[in-house]
């Protein structure tokens, strides 16, 4: 898909993205790209050429890490992606806990700095140590909301509601490129983490939405390790569901929880569901 702009008004997008990212605000040079009537890919040389200059090829940014697609305000999409070759994308805790990190506080533009203290924090204390002002203020601003998710040792699920139009695109790509650059440096890798752009199959009702956070809450059970006590597994919020929610706000279980009587219920409806065979 090209869109074609005028070299008028293409000097103005360009003029405003450069004065972005001499800022550093790399969430809203994303957003621009996907605001400037749906730009994907421009044929006019000098541009891409100045992008380049900065490390943004626009072509490399929609194709390749982002994925284009018109998620709609207010509606929740299952989301999910696995390590290219099949590999493992979570080695150790420490991997864990900090894509746990990413899927959490970066739910909003809010820029955060120094995410190794946080997740070297987690390790410690069990806890990121978040600053009460820094949580509002990441609350107060999201533009998606975390429902559930799971991690496993070569991919992973995640639930949420994107509530901004279109802007799913824009977190997943801030999660995982932030997550592939410290993978790539922990372990002295190169190129690509995950295997190509992340999956999203939109929840269309309720019904779906519900055996969804069982699908979810019950992949542990592929684990050998985890197979019979999944509901204790660390790296999935299912334990966030039937005992103390270890994230707060950052994850929203209310939407799911409400429509059953209490945490026990829930528990007996994704012991007993089919999901996990079905989706």
């Amino acid at each position: 898909m090209t869109t074609s702009l005028s070299d008028s008004n293409l000097s103005l997008i360009f003029s405003v993205f450069y004065n972005i990212i001499i800022l550093k605000s790399i969430l809203n040079a994303q957003r621009l790209i996907l605001d400037a009537e749906r730009l994907v890919v421009i044929h006019t040389s000098k541009y891409v050429c100045f992008l380049s200059c900065y490390t943004f090829n626009t072509t490399q940014i929609i194709t390749k890490s982002m994925r284009y697609e018109n998620f709609a305000e207010k509606e929740y999409y299952h989301i999910f992606g696995k390590g290219i070759g099949k590999e493992k994308i979570f080695i150790d805790d420490k991997d864990r806990i900090r894509f746990i990190f990413l899927i959490t506080h970066l739910q909003s533009p809010t820029r955060i700095y120094n995410v190794s203290w946080y997740t070297e924090s987690f390790l410690k204390k069990g806890s990121f140590s978040t600053q009460e002002n820094r949580i509002k203020k990441i609350l107060k601003k999201r533009s998606v909301e975390l429902v559930a998710f799971s991690l496993m040792p070569n991919h992973f699920h995640i639930l949420v509601q994107n509530l901004e139009d279109g802007i799913l695109s824009v977190y997943m790509h801030r999660v995982l490129t932030a997550y592939s650059k410290y993978f790539n440096a922990k372990y002295n890798k190169k190129g690509h983490v995950f295997h190509g752009p992340f999956g999203a199959v939109h929840v269309k009702n309720n019904n779906q939405l519900l055996h969804l956070s069982a699908y979810i809450h019950k992949n542990p059970k592929e684990i050998e390790d985890w197979k019979d006590t999944y509901d204790k597994y660390p790296w999935s919020s299912y334990q966030d569901y039937i005992g103390l929610n270890r994230w707060g706000n950052f994850l929203s279980t209310d939407i799911v929880l409400k429509q059953f009587k209490n945490q026990a219920f829930y528990k007996d409806f994704v012991l007993t569901s089919v999901a996990k065979e079905y989706f």
